[in-house]
């Protein structure tokens, strides 16, 4: 089946390759998905246009949605992780005053430098 003839380093890195650039094209296409898809901003027929050109003409059709929609890409991945950030905290009971206490507990008992205390605090208001 397999040659020694046929088989070389080259070959392989090249399959290698191919199969890597074939999870990053899904990867992204999985990713455009998802994004189509949790948007609130662009009616339904608009998602199914969207759907249908990744469908007819998936790899132009990936690059056009991350150019052109890249900054809300962002904006709605970072609004996402700052909405599960604050529900685990919710679930979780941390508060800021809560961690400003522990914090403010540390520097009395000189685990820690004021320098740090004010990093640290500045870090937990945020």
């Amino acid at each position: 089946m397999l040659n020694a003839s046929s088989f070389s380093f080259g070959n392989f890195l090249l399959d290698v390759f191919a199969i890597f650039v074939f999870v990053l094209w899904f990867w992204l296409l999985i990713t455009v998905i998802g994004d189509l898809f949790r948007r609130h901003d662009i009616s339904g027929l608009g998602k199914a246009i969207w759907v249908i050109v990744l469908i007819v003409i998936p790899y132009l059709a990936v690059f056009i949605y991350l150019i052109s929609q890249s900054r809300g890409m962002a904006e709605r991945n970072a609004q996402r992780a700052q909405q599960a950030s604050d529900e685990l905290r919710h679930v979780v009971g941390f508060s800021a005053a809560d961690e400003i206490e522990k914090l403010e507990r540390l520097k009395a008992a000189g685990t820690i430098s004021n320098e740090e205390y004010t990093r640290l605090r500045a870090r937990v208001v945020q």
